[in-house]
Formats: C-alpha cells, sequence, structure tokens
C-alpha cells in the first residue's frame, strides 16, 4: 500500500460543506482540514454553502457547483472532500461538474483508519467497515471502486482487489465477521482471564490527539505513537501501572473519537471501544487548549451513555494545561483534573484520582508472616501485591497491598 505521503506530488483538497444549522458547520469544517492533513493531502481552500437543506443531487447548489468547477480549475484542484456523507447520485454529478474526484467525510476517515491500523483485528475492522460503506456506493464509480491505493479515499486492505460485484463483497464480509468473531472470541477470553485474576482495568478515552498516547507513554514507558495528527492511535494498546499506593492496574488507551463519527463506524468499533466500557476506571481526556474543548467532553460522554458505562467511575482529565494561561485555566469545567502529559505537571493527582476510585478499598501493609502460616504469601501473590519479602529469623517480613478481604486474614501479622 503506497501512502499518499511517499508520493512526489501532494494531493490539493478543496473542502466544501453545507449548513444547514443542524450542527457546528465552521468547527466541523475546520476540523474536516485536520483530518486531510492527517490523511496527508493538502487542505488548499475552503467553501461553506448556507440551504435550508442539502440539494438531492448535487449536495450544493447549481451555482456553487459551478463556482467549485471554476475554482478546481485554477486552483488545480486533485480532490474535493464533502463535509457530509453524500448519496452515489451526488457523488456522481458533483464528479461530472467538476471532472474532479469527491470523497465525502466517511470515506476520509475510513482512509485515515486504513492508514492508522497495525493490529490484525484494526486491520479487519477497517476493511469491514470500508466494504458495507461502500456496496451501496458501487454504481456508476467505474474503475476507481475495482481498486484500492491509488489516493485519499481509496486506500484500504492492501491485498484485496475489490471487484465491482457485489456477490464478491459480500461474501468477503462473510469472512471478514467470521474472523472478527474469533479475534473477539480471544478478547473475551483474556477479558475473563483478567477478571478471574483480578486485575483492575482503567481506560483512556477522549477526542482524537487529546493526548492519550503521551499520557500512557508518560506514565507507563508504552512506546505507543504519539502524533500531532488526527488518529494517530488506532488499535488499543495495554499496559501495566503501579500506582504510588502499591496497587497495579492495567491502563488501556484507546481510538479517538470525532464529531459527527458515523453510527457504522462506531459499530465497526464496538469491540475495542466496549474495553472501555468494561474497565473499572475511565479516564475521559481532553485538550484544555482546545476552543472546542466542551464540545469533545461531551462527545465522549454520549459515547460512553450509549455504552453503559453509567456506573463506571468516570474522572475527566484536562491535558496540555502547559499551553494555557492563568486566566484561561480559571474557566469551569466542572469536577477535573489538571494535567500536561507532556511535562507530567498534575500527573500525582490523576494517580491520586485512580487510587480513590479503585473498585475495591486497598491498604498498604507491613507484616512478620511466621514460617508456619507460609501459605499466606502465595495468597497474597494472587489476591493482592507483594511489594518484598525478606526472610528473617522470626519469619517473613513483607510489604503488600491487600484488599478488605484479605486483609482480615493477615491482620494478626501486622508489624
Amino acid at each position: 500500500m503506497e501512502m499518499i505521503e511517499n508520493e512526489e506530488k501532494v494531493t490539493r483538497a478543496l473542502l466544501v460543506s453545507v449548513d444547514t444549522g443542524d450542527f457546528d458547520a465552521e468547527a466541523s469544517l475546520d476540523e474536516l482540514a485536520e483530518l486531510v492533513k492527517s490523511a496527508g493531502a493538502e487542505p488548499v481552500l475552503s467553501l461553506m454553502q448556507r440551504l435550508g437543506r442539502v440539494e438531492s443531487g448535487t449536495y450544493v447548489g447549481t451555482g456553487k457547483l459551478r463556482e467549485i468547477a471554476e475554482i478546481c480549475a485554477e486552483q488545480e484542484i486533485d480532490l474535493i472532500v464533502a463535509d457530509s456523507e453524500l448519496s452515489p447520485t451526488q457523488i456522481k454529478n458533483m464528479e461530472d461538474a467538476a471532472d474532479v474526484r469527491v470523497i465525502d467525510r466517511t470515506t476520509l476517515i475510513l482512509d485515515i483508519f486504513a492508514l492508522r491500523a497495525r493490529s490484525k483485528e484494526g486491520k479487519l475492522q477497517v476493511e469491514l467497515a470500508q466494504l458495507k460503506y461502500m456496496l451501496p456506493r458501487l454504481t456508476g464509480r467505474g474503475v476507481e471502486m475495482s481498486r484500492l491505493g491509488g489516493g485519499i479515499g481509496t486506500r484500504g486492505p492492501g491485498e484485496t482487489k475489490l471487484e465491482t460485484d457485489r456477490r464478491h463483497i459480500r461474501r468477503r464480509i462473510e469472512t471478514l465477521k467470521e474472523e472478527l468473531d474469533e479475534v473477539e472470541k480471544h478478547r473475551r477470553m483474556l477479558r475473563r482471564r483478567r477478571e478471574k485474576d483480578g486485575v483492575i482495568t482503567c481506560a483512556i478515552v477522549g477526542y482524537t490527539n487529546a493526548g492519550k498516547s503521551t499520557l500512557m507513554n508518560y506514565l507507563t514507558d508504552a512506546g505507543v505513537l504519539a502524533q500531532d495528527k488526527l488518529f494517530a492511535t488506532l488499535d488499543p494498546t495495554s499496559r501495566a501501572l503501579k500506582l504510588p499506593g502499591g496497587v497495579s492496574v492495567m491502563l488501556i488507551d484507546t481510538v479517538g473519537l470525532v464529531r459527527r463519527l458515523p453510527h457504522h463506524l462506531v459499530e465497526a468499533f464496538r469491540s475495542t471501544l466496549e474495553e472501555a466500557a468494561l474497565s473499572d476506571i475511565i479516564i475521559n481526556l481532553c485538550d484544555a487548549s482546545s476552543d472546542e474543548a466542551r464540545v469533545h467532553l461531551q462527545v465522549t460522554r454520549d459515547l460512553l451513555d450509549s455504552l453503559g458505562c453509567g456506573d463506571t467511575p468516570v474522572l475527566t482529565v484536562l491535558n496540555k494545561c502547559d499551553l494555557l494561561d492563568s486566566g484561561l485555566q480559571a474557566q469551569d469545567f466542572g469536577s477535573c483534573i489538571r494535567i500536561s502529559a507532556k511535562t507530567g505537571e498534575g500527573v500525582e493527582n490523576l494517580l491520586q484520582a485512580i487510587e480513590d476510585n479503585l473498585p475495591v478499598r486497598m491498604q498498604r501493609v507491613s507484616l512478620m508472616i511466621p514460617f508456619a502460616n507460609a501459605g499466606l504469601l502465595n495468597e497474597i501473590r494472587e489476591k493482592g501485591t507483594l511489594l518484598s519479602e525478606e526472610y528473617t529469623a522470626e519469619g517473613v517480613a513483607v510489604e503488600a497491598v491487600v484488599d478488605e478481604m484479605l486483609y482480615a486474614r493477615v491482620k494478626d501479622f501486622l508489624k
């Protein structure tokens, strides 16, 4: 698969939006520009038209479409990106009028997903989402739909040539579903093992580019890709994190979110997002330096609600506070923790908040366990966290972190 960054000529993109008043069109268009950059193209110009509703045949009005065609010719535009989901008819009519390839917001996001996927599950999910989106859009698209890998909006699984034969695509969809079922079975098995072993999980969720991977790297030296690009991380990463009190938790980094993320894309990555939904603690991380910080927090909250996370403790964490002046830091975001994952500022408060929200009450103990009761050491290893052990003439000197039930078993041996 040849990425657009490696091509000699950078794709020049014209961004087009129709503002019907249903959402913040300007903020969405700004985000589309960042998405285009993340895909490796150059957003040359943005156009917005205010309409009561989008034109069913051409997306924009006929006058605006003529203007778009003129701009494409004058500015040597290679690609038009619409900030909505387009129908096959709208795509065809816009392409015919402007003589330039047209893609929509969903195709662009899928393209970035195709670039970022690294794990087997991530690649399978991306290909399945692409095929489901492509299936009803095969009519009249010509040779473009018979291949992937030619540029932005046509990237995908490099080993598979997509034919326009619907039966072929449907067969591939069924195969992908079966493969994903097997991957999900393996994920459930790992999850059950974690639950059996009493592993406490803490998921980092939030808007794309909020700094989730940077925080993960700061806390655990995970080596996760951390770039100033949207969707830099697509595959979930898990690493052990030892809290100051001695308790170890499993920290999970998840795919970032964007506003107006199409429903079928959320569905495609539901199994990945469920890692967050089934965690013991959720960190809702937000870029505090963004003008859209409140919107970003709400996007994440809405998704967590849809996944049924109502009873899970959610820590609202404002990242990149090192980029704010004191006046902006005084903004009222409600109950939150302010940090900088880049400098480490405030991270100790985050770790304390995680400890305060652990699902069971844990406490650190110093014990002197007689050799006759040495079997308790195995219980501590299995059900608690054994920090140190030293064999002495009196018995085994132990430093450990235990829950309430285990504390009742060892309290007679407190130093």
